[in-house]
């Protein structure tokens, strides 16, 4: 018999426990502390009550709650020891069904794992669905964490742990993310198109206009048209997806919102894409109910914003504030097809490109939802954050230019080394980057142009990458590394070139926007936090022409991104669905 939250919060101090019981494995004392915080708004209050306990607690108790959960497919399993919920978990992952083979490889890891840690592999074998992870990915897990950090390790023990409690608080509350899961289950299903090369390894990989590219466009109006009932659907003059809910009045402003559907090279499932499914399973609820709002809805799947297959980015939002650069229509791709060839051969009618641009004074503002594609919320054990600021950034490529020279017989004194210059200039601009907060500056090439074991470089060509969420702080760190370049030159009796190769503005979120973003978040119950962007996003776009904000997810596997293993769960999708219909309520709100 499921419980309810406000029998939880009347409840008894022992009967709230006994309510509670099971959630952490043999731990009762995590939510007895918890409760100290009743009464709870929300499920997502409680589980972060929970959540902060076990942060707070002392090394020892954290190591302690890991050693409490069992081995999966161990002595415990073997013996008929666990408990009823572990039991039912690692049966549902098919850990009670191994072969000996499968067996005799999970009892190694175990080994080698606790001689690693000294303490038992923890994982949320039920998933990020809810429904189970297979073998095959629990046996790739266990391989990929042996190589972690232990420090990193412990901590990723932790969060398997608050997601094994937090499926178990599901089920006694009898509560099931039914929007997540629909979520979860369209970013499952476009998957399945991917570019050949890739498809074929399993990999998802869909850049700018390609057969997978189109196939996913007709995928996700069709899911517009036909699952979320969206009064207008179509593919525009680029390829983005355009869906349309109008207000009550279909004269009415829109609010704008989407995201990117192209992916990088190997990426993960939910960058970009994430965007486009949390505001269609609004308009789908919006839909079921028969209700209307003040204003319009506009979806929009944008094409491309990856620049992949063209060195062309913001395409698809670049064409809707009216900078598409017409000129892009004559780059070619790695196997010499223009971009103008690309979009003729998908039909897409290059004439009605400058039609595309929208007319800002029709619309109230732009929103969107991302995965964070960084491991902040992960770590703190957040599912959403409020963005500030979406980073501005100046990227280089930079080239340092000396005397290639013997390596042996030339003496150190004697040396104009390239590749040691640019190391050099690598550590300051680590240094200089972490000196200020929402700073980042990286190096992420370095090349020594034909180089050879037993030569001096002579040339050294790498890439600087700075970004902050102000102009100004990103401006005065270029200042220093540009500075700092020259003086390390000139000491080392060298030459550099330095290219500007791209510019982007920050881009901070409209007060008002970001406000309504932290009330909808508020309103679920859910701590507030509020967070920088360093990544570029559609909004960047948007910003030039109007008012924007967005709101993050966290991401699993320390918020990896741009790689297989990005990812999120069910639940957390969950609450950005309804994160958004708050949004959408409390603006029909404000506009009565």
């Amino acid at each position: 018999m499921a419980i309810t939250l406000s029998q939880l919060n009347a409840a008894s101090k022992g009967e709230a426990l006994t309510m509670l019981d099971g959630l952490y494995e043999h731990s009762p004392w995590i939510a007895e502390q918890a409760l100290a915080a009743r009464p709870f708004r929300s499920l997502a209050q409680l589980k972060h009550a929970m959540a902060r306990v076990v942060a707070d607690a002392s090394r020892d108790a954290q190591v302690a709650l890991i050693r409490a959960h069992p081995e999966l497919a161990g002595k415990a399993m073997l013996a008929g020891t666990l408990t009823a919920a572990s039991a039912n978990e690692q049966n549902r992952a098919g850990l009670t069904d191994c072969t000996p083979d499968e067996l005799t490889k999970i009892r190694q890891l175990n080994a080698a794992y606790n001689a690693r840690f000294g303490f038992p592999f923890v994982l949320a074998v039920r998933g990020p669905r809810g429904t189970g992870l297979n073998k095959r990915d629990i046996l790739k897990t266990f391989e990929r964490r042996l190589e972690n950090h232990p420090d990193f390790e412990l901590a990723e023990c932790l969060r398997n742990i608050h997601r094994i409690a937090e499926i178990r608080l599901h089920d006694v509350f009898g509560d099931t993310p039914e929007l997540g899961n629909l979520v979860w289950d369209w970013a499952e299903r476009l998957t399945v198109h991917s570019d050949p090369g890739y498809a074929e390894r399993g990999e998802l990989t869909v850049t700018y206009l390609t057969d997978a590219h189109r196939a996913c466009a007709q995928r996700l109006s069709h899911w517009m048209r036909e699952e979320c009932g969206f009064d207008e659907v179509a593919i525009d003059a680029v390829g983005n997806v355009v869906g349309i809910y109008h207000g009550s009045d279909p004269a009415a402003r829109r609010l704008l919102t989407g995201s990117h559907y192209d992916t990088v090279r190997n990426g993960g499932k939910y960058d970009g894409r994430l965007g486009i499914f949390v505001p269609m399973a609004c308009v789908r609820e919006l839909h079921h109910q028969g209700r209307r709002l003040p204003y319009g809805f506009e979806v929009v799947g944008f094409a491309e914003e990856e620049g992949q297959r063209y060195k062309a980015v913001f395409l698809g939002s670049g064409a809707l504030t009216g900078h598409f650069d017409m000129n892009w229509l004559e780059q070619k791709d790695a196997d010499g097809v223009s971009m103008r060839e690309a979009m003729e051969h998908a039909g897409l009618c290059i004439a009605d490109i400058p039609k595309l641009r929208r007319d800002a004074s029709k619309y109230l503002g732009f929103v969107e939802v991302h995965i964070e594609q960084g491991p902040v919320l992960n770590e703190l054990d957040l599912p959403l954050g409020i963005v500030t600021s979406i980073n501005g950034n100046v990227r280089y490529l930079a080239e340092i230019v000396g005397m290639a020279s013997h390596a042996g017989t030339t003496p150190m004194d004697r040396r104009r080394d390239a590749a040691t210059a640019a190391a050099e200039l690598a550590l300051y601009v680590e240094k200089r980057g972490g000196a200020v907060p929402h700073l980042v500056a990286t190096v992420g090439m370095l090349e020594v142009p034909n180089g050879s074991i037993n030569v001096v470089p002579g040339r050294c060509k790498f890439s600087i990458d700075i970004r902050a969420t102000t102009n100004e702080v990103r401006d005065a760190c270029i200042a220093d590394v540009c500075a700092e370049l020259a003086r390390i030159c000139e000491r080392r009796g060298l030459h550099h070139k330095l290219e500007e190769t791209i510019r982007a503005a920050a881009a901070p979120s409209a007060p008002a926007w970001q406000q309504r973003w932290e009330r909808a978040v508020d309103a679920l119950g859910a701590p507030l936090y509020r967070m920088p962007s360093g990544a570029g996003h559609d909004a960047m776009k948007l910003h030039e022409v109007m008012p924007q904000a967005m709101l993050f997810v966290r991401g699993e596997n320390a918020g990896i991104s741009h790689n297989p293993l990005e990812s999120t769960t069910s639940d957390d999708m969950q609450l950005a669905v309804e994160a958004f219909q708050q949004l959408l309520d409390n603006l029909a709100a404000e506009m009565k």
